[in-house]
């Protein structure tokens, strides 16, 4: 066994990143996001945070008086309090690296750098570690500098554009920037571990959260340099009708998604008892039905406002068709198929939903969530040596 493997809670031994020793100079959601699933698949984080904590633990105080935004983020980690502003914290930290297997951090462009730390050193002293930087504008280029958050990408790419209604653009109602960058990091990692395990040899990876925001606009962008821009029509679709929201009688808001012919006379037949609607010209494939996207929905609509709400969702599930309900997150906390997991936070257990993947038909469970700096003394005194501990090939 090695120092790295004994190291490993265990619970975690089990797991793929077992053995794993990731090191995140890290803040906010992003890198937290993409550090917290490497911690769920069993590898050791060791989070380091400035004196003062990272700054989402004072995001919110809802969870027991702590911040829901940390305690989501964080399950999992070691919290190793350092100053990097002193020689000594700095020295540390390089103890810290030069034991790691990945090194996440998302300070500002250079930051790094400028505490002694340049990505470039660092790769050619552990040609092994594999280093993930995350910014919002990439490295150079005229916004490089600029301070990114959630929001402002959102924005500045574009998405809050096409988000929302006629009345205005909006923003997405989660993190969506943060946790797809997170997401497109924790991606990057695991080829890179791969990778390493082919050849020996780490990797730099550098993500922008621009860069990840533009990725997933590539539609709407394509579809706008095409000549069709999208609009912002709420609850429904630029280029499928019916697709929308629709109440019933008793004020159901009942979501539907017609995707072909084929559901369209089905839904036609079960659902609005108006098989020849099948046939009208005007509803004959999706592109008519789009083109004439006020009668399509406004035969619907009146439709569904005939009926109330158990006898519309019978005949839409008679038809097959694709529906479902506007919920709230009232709605969320008690829905069927909504599953949890807990978590020991320094304030108690806490419950929130259990990450989405089962291995085997299994959920794996998520790691205490840290107190700042209750891990400082413990992870400093196993790093006081400079040697690399030997990695399983």
């Amino acid at each position: 066994m090695t120092t790295a493997d004994s190291l490993q809670r265990e619970p975690m031994m089990t797991h793929p990143l077992s053995g794993i020793t990731v090191v995140s100079v890290e803040q906010a959601v992003a890198a937290p996001f993409c550090t917290a699933r490497l911690a769920d698949a069993g590898a050791r984080v060791i989070k380091v945070e400035r004196p003062e904590g990272d700054f989402a633990r004072g995001y919110d105080d809802v969870a027991n008086g702590q911040s829901v935004h940390f305690i989501w983020l964080n399950r999992g980690k070691e919290s190793v309090v350092l100053d990097l502003t002193q020689a000594d914290d700095r020295a540390r930290l390089e103890k810290l690296i030069a034991r790691a297997d990945v090194l996440v951090q998302n300070l500002k462009p250079d930051a790094l750098a400028r505490l002694g730390f340049p990505i470039e050193r660092l790769r050619r002293d552990h040609p092994a570690l594999i280093c993930c930087s995350i910014s919002g504008y990439g490295d150079d280029g005229p916004l490089a500098q600029r301070k990114a958050y959630d929001l402002l990408v959102q924005a500045e790419s574009g998405l809050c554009s096409i988000t929302g209604g006629p009345e205005g653009p909006a923003r997405v109602g989660i993190s969506i920037v943060d946790i797809s960058t997170g997401a497109t990091a924790h991606a990057a990692i695991l080829e890179a571990l791969v990778a390493r395990g082919r050849s020996g040899q780490g990797c730099d990876i550098r993500i922008s959260m621009f860069d990840v925001m533009a990725d997933w606009l590539s539609i709407p962008l394509l579809n706008a340099e095409g000549g069709h821009p999208p609009q912002r029509i709420g609850l429904a679709h630029p280029s499928i009708s019916p697709y929308g929201v629709f109440p019933s009688k008793d004020g159901a808001q009942i979501l539907i998604s017609i995707q072909n012919d084929r559901e369209w006379r089905a839904f036609c037949r079960h659902v609005l008892h108006n098989p020849g609607a099948a046939d009208d010209p005007r509803f004959s494939g999706t592109v008519a039905r789009v083109r004439h996207r006020q009668d399509t929905d406004g035969m619907v609509a009146g439709a569904f406002a005939s009926l109330r709400r158990d006898d519309l969702v019978a005949r839409l599930i008679a038809a097959d068709t694709a529906f479902a309900e506007v919920n709230d997150m009232a709605a969320l906390s008690a829905h069927a198929h909504l599953r949890r997991t807990e978590v020991d936070t320094p304030a108690g257990r806490i419950s929130f939903p259990q990450p989405a993947a089962l291995f085997d038909g299994a959920s794996r469970p998520c790691g205490p969530v840290p107190a700042l700096g209750a891990d400082t003394e413990r992870v400093l005194a196993e790093h006081s040596g400079t040697s690399r501990p030997a990695k399983v090939p």
